[in-house]
């Protein structure tokens, strides 16, 4: 990792544009997870303490454009969370250019910031580049939304790693415009590409990686790279089922992608005996809490479908992680939001936090995992929990994030 970072510049006195990944889950104006908001909290102080002025810049949920629909997507509770955090004012800033904002941001004085309304507010943000290419009035508004808030900074720190796969205005456009000033990396971001990095470049062995999750189309390329560099890679979840129909298993009513059986096939031949599937699942005939289930083995009657890993195959990933010196996790083993179907991701979660007591590296890759494991309450036992799913996903495949390319290196 060779990207300068907020250790690397003087921010007293000048404006900082702070891009941060605050999606938290809501439930109406309460927030549920602020883990989030936490991570970004090292990143935040560590500027403020240096005399920099803030300007916050995030996303929240997927607004349509409506604004009466849109208005459950305001960054408000997460400026009060902030505010509660950090012990000072953070005041919300709802316009992006014009008076409103250059008012608030003259107004900051060392030490002090801002949090500018939900980003994705303004269609601009999340037009691609390739489609602005194609069309001058997307370029446009694009390239005006990006030259607005960068005239606003004198510093630009990304540490948003869940949103740096994304094409948007203010990972990409914003840095692009800022060139010749300082564009930096936040403490979150650099414990990010530290741990996936040493995980997937260097990792101590025996190396274990872990894939579950709905669709195997999703992590074909994460599952070619670790094949690569793992010891083993055991599969769980929906997905599994696409690999073992594809070794002639019946699967009964299971999810399974058929497009990608030849995919599969390949994926097996490749692996050679590194690729493990379950050996037993948990069925059900439809995913309902509390609904009656049965055990099979690899094959699956008709009329049911697998939706967790079974007893046998958890004491046998289980066994795998506890022998394992770097374990890297992404995709839950089977439906676990809805009960009995958690038992075999908890499993998982449980196995991983006693491999870190034993010294092992136990990174778990964001999205459903991180949620899993935090509803297990083992956050504070693993190595590391990303905070990007999609973004360490395709760390993982090997794939640049440009978002961080673009950025000043050493």
């Amino acid at each position: 990792m060779n990207n300068k970072t907020i250790d690397d510049i003087q921010v007293a006195g000048k404006r900082v544009l702070v891009r941060l990944d605050l999606n938290v889950p809501l439930d109406g104006n309460r927030i549920t997870d602020d883990r989030r908001i936490t991570s970004a909290l090292p990143t935040i102080q560590k500027l403020l303490g240096d005399g920099g002025r803030l300007i916050l810049m995030s996303h929240l949920g997927r607004p349509t454009g409506d604004p009466a629909s849109d208005s459950k997507f305001t960054l408000k509770p997460v400026a009060q969370r902030l505010s509660e955090l950090l012990g000072q004012p953070v005041e919300l800033v709802p316009a992006y250019q014009g008076e409103k904002i250059e008012t608030a941001v003259r107004a900051l004085k060392d030490g002090q910031l801002c949090l500018l309304e939900n980003l994705r507010f303004v269609a601009a943000e999340t037009i691609k580049d390739k489609k602005a290419a194609d069309n001058p009035e997307q370029r446009q508004a694009k390239d005006a939304f990006a030259t607005g808030l960068a005239s606003l900074g004198d510093v630009y720190v990304n540490d948003a790693f869940g949103t740096c796969h994304r094409d948007n205005a203010s990972m990409l456009t914003v840095p692009q415009l800022m060139q010749g000033k300082p564009r930096v990396i936040g403490y979150l971001i650099k414990k990010e590409l530290e741990f996936l990095g040493s995980a997937v470049r260097d990792p101590q062995r025996p190396f274990l990686a872990i894939l579950g999750g709905a669709k195997v189309s999703d992590k074909i390329g994460v599952i070619q790279s670790l094949l690569q560099k793992c010891d083993r890679l055991l599969i769980g979840g929906a997905m599994s089922y696409t690999f073992l129909a594809a070794k002639g298993h019946r699967i009964g009513s299971s999810l399974v992608e058929k497009d990608k059986l030849d995919v599969a096939r390949q994926l097996i031949d490749l692996a050679s005996d590194k690729l493990w599937l379950p050996v037993d699942s948990v069925v059900a005939s439809d995913i309902k809490p509390g609904i009656d289930t049965e055990l099979s083995g690899s094959d699956i009657p008709d009329g049911l479908m697998g939706l967790d890993i079974g007893p046998k195959t958890i004491e046998v990933y289980r066994k795998e992680v506890l022998a394992a010196k770097t374990v890297v996790w992404n995709g839950p083993m089977g439906v676990f939001e809805t009960p009995p179907f958690e038992i075999g991701t908890m499993a998982i979660a449980e196995a991983m936090a006693k491999a870190t007591g034993k010294g092992a590296v136990t990174v778990v890759g964001g999205g459903d995992s991180a949620a899993a494991v935090e509803a297990a309450g083992l956050s504070e036992s693993m190595s590391h929990i990303s905070t990007g799913g999609g973004a360490s996903l395709e760390f993982l495949e090997g794939k640049a994030l440009e978002a961080i390319e673009i950025l000043d290196h050493r």
